[in-house]
């Protein structure tokens, strides 16, 4: 069974207004992160994933971020199960950061 890790926004909010620099992974499509992206993510669309295996570190914490949390949940659960331990999905995804203060 593949494992990982969640993220609150509010946590991710506090981890970066710290300064701290998390590797941060944008699966949504082109016509959505051009209404707005979390700095400092890359942009690495869900589909291509599996073709870009090599960008993505098998041992570092990488969090991965959507619209609500269900591409992103899938990101991670594909990338466990080929052994990355430090997949992370950001509950609630772009919808629930957008709510943040």
């Amino acid at each position: 069974m593949s494992t990982y890790h969640t993220i609150s926004v509010e946590q991710l909010k506090a981890r970066l207004e710290a300064g701290e620099q998390p590797r941060m992974i944008d699966v949504r499509e082109d016509e959505e992160v051009a209404q707005g992206m979390i700095e400092g993510a890359l942009h690495l669309p869900l589909g291509q994933i599996p073709h870009q295996l090599a960008a993505i570190p098998k041992d570092e914490e990488v969090i991965f971020i959507c619209r609500s949390g269900y591409r992103s949940d899938q990101a991670c659960q594909y990338l466990s199960s080929l052994g990355h331990a430090g997949v992370a999905n950001l509950v609630g995804g772009m919808l629930a950061w957008n709510q943040l203060p």
